[in-house]
């Protein structure tokens, strides 16, 4: 029995909050994998209700549990989701991009996975006002988490049946200190990986290969900023945010989300494509998998993926991108080819 908290989040969180709970209840039931599923408050209903966007009893439960799942949240989103990334070390960021098919993505044969830094750099928030007219950011990049994201790249690169590629994307040229220390940690750690390609691009080439040649990739590791925008990038290249899954992933623990906001503009409209949820789902299937070695949980994460494969092969799609099934429907697409 793995023990799941799913945060709720706002906007259209609550309504794909109500998708992966049935998913997941499939599962449990149909599949033979057992979970216990914990809805938690946070973000800006729980700050208005509470006081605060992550109250202490959500921290908690998240604590107490095997992996978090997590709906978007809104304009609180930095003190849910910063916070939590930090309290539990939650430093590698894998976002994958991939194609499926009826979707508007560039090419057919797009699959890659961007591995961001997710402890560092000009997101910790160190900011000040030298004067009314000047303010500075602090950007710290350290050895240390830097070849910690790298090895994680590598392991990535390992398990994708793929060509085992990693790309370090960085802009040493310009930021020679931080990010010279950043491509320099980053190869010194891959050359320990045999089998493992290295190459290196400044991050504006990246982000025109992106366009230009998208399925050159494998795995790109990056720093947090940089792979903040370049996995929004990815998304885009693919069909949209409504197709892209991300984790959070530490040593120890896990926490799964959409890569898309809250989108309070369709919210209670039961339109939302709730796929970036579900395939999050699958993500965290896979970890559950490799940290307790279950084979169970491989197993019915392929099953999950294959399932919104066919479903989109066919054609059917929510309404926000220009299908005629609300949220519900679509669920329910999925739950009858799983059971």
């Amino acid at each position: 029995m793995y023990n799941i908290s799913l945060i709720t989040g706002d906007g259209i969180g609550p309504e794909l909050s109500e998708s992966a709970i049935a998913v997941l209840e499939t599962i449990h039931d149909k599949l033979g994998l057992k979970f216990s599923i914990k809805k938690l408050q946070a973000g800006d209903s729980a700050l208005k209700q509470t006081g605060k966007a992550l109250p202490e009893e959500t921290l908690e439960s998240v604590k107490q549990s095997h992996a978090c799942l997590k709906a978007p949240v809104g304009e609180s989103a930095a003190d849910v989701i910063v916070r939590l990334r930090r309290i539990l070390d939650l430093y590698a960021n894998i976002r994958p991009a991939k194609s499926y098919p009826n979707m508007p993505a560039l090419r057919d044969d797009i699959d890659l996975v961007i591995v961001r830094e997710n402890t560092e750099d000009l997101y910790t928030g160190d900011e000040f006002d030298i004067d009314e007219n000047i303010s500075v950011a602090l950007r710290k990049i350290s050895s240390q988490a830097s070849k910690r994201i790298a090895k994680y790249a590598c392991l990535i690169a390992e398990q994708r049946n793929q060509e085992k590629k990693v790309t370090c994307v960085h802009k040493s040229n310009v930021m020679r200190k931080t990010d010279g220390l950043f491509v320099r940690s980053c190869e010194e750690e891959i050359r320990n990986h045999s089998g493992i390609t290295f190459e290196q691009m400044y991050v504006d080439a990246c982000a025109m290969n992106l366009i230009r040649q998208p399925q050159s990739f494998d795995v790109i590791v990056t720093t947090n900023l940089f792979g903040d925008i370049l996995s929004d990038e990815a998304a885009q290249v693919v069909g949209g945010l409504g197709m892209a899954p991300a984790a959070n992933i530490g040593d120890n623990f896990a926490l799964f989300e959409p890569v898309h906001g809250a989108a309070f503009d369709i919210a209670g409209k039961q339109i939302a494509n709730p796929s970036s949820f579900i395939l999050s789902i699958k993500m965290m299937l896979e970890w559950l998998g490799m940290k307790n070695n279950d084979k169970k949980c491989f197993d019915v994460a392929g099953k999950l993926e294959s399932t919104i494969y066919d479903i989109v092969k066919h054609g059917i799609k929510t309404k926000d991108i220009g299908g005629d099934k609300t949220t519900r429907e679509f669920t329910k697409e999925i739950i009858s080819r799983l059971a």
